[in-house]
């Protein structure tokens, strides 16, 4: 069953290592080795991860000689923010119709504190 491309890129960003990869590639183009250095796991483990990477379109991985260099492919990233756009709205709605519910809550608790003030006056 073939799996969109929506779905392997949050596939390939569920991973804390795959995340912190693509963060060092934003920087630049760099070599496998350069990726590998800063984590505590085999090289095979990382070429594991470039290949998830690459099969979700969100690094291509060139060749010249030895240099392995990796480099960004920001598209399907952009896919992915778009979608989750959607949803960001729809909470900032949420969160909106919430805050007007609070601020009425709120004028209706200082009238009624004012009702019971006067009341203690007379």
């Amino acid at each position: 069953m073939p799996v969109d491309r929506l779905s392997s890129t949050f596939a390939a960003l569920a991973d804390p290592t795959r995340r912190a990869i693509l963060a060092r590639l934003a920087l630049g183009e760099t070599s496998v080795a350069e990726l590998a250095a800063p984590f505590s796991i085999s090289p095979p483990a990382v070429t594991k991860h470039l290949k998830v990477l690459q099969r979700a379109g969100l690094i291509t991985q060139g060749r010249q000689a030895q240099w392995r260099p990796c480099k960004l492919e920001a598209a399907p990233l952009q896919e992915a923010a778009s979608f989750i756009e959607q949803y960001r709205q729809f909470w900032e709605q949420s969160f909106d119709r919430l805050d007007s519910y609070l601020q009425e809550l709120q004028k209706q608790e200082q009238g009624k504190k004012t009702v019971r003030k006067n009341k203690k006056k007379a």
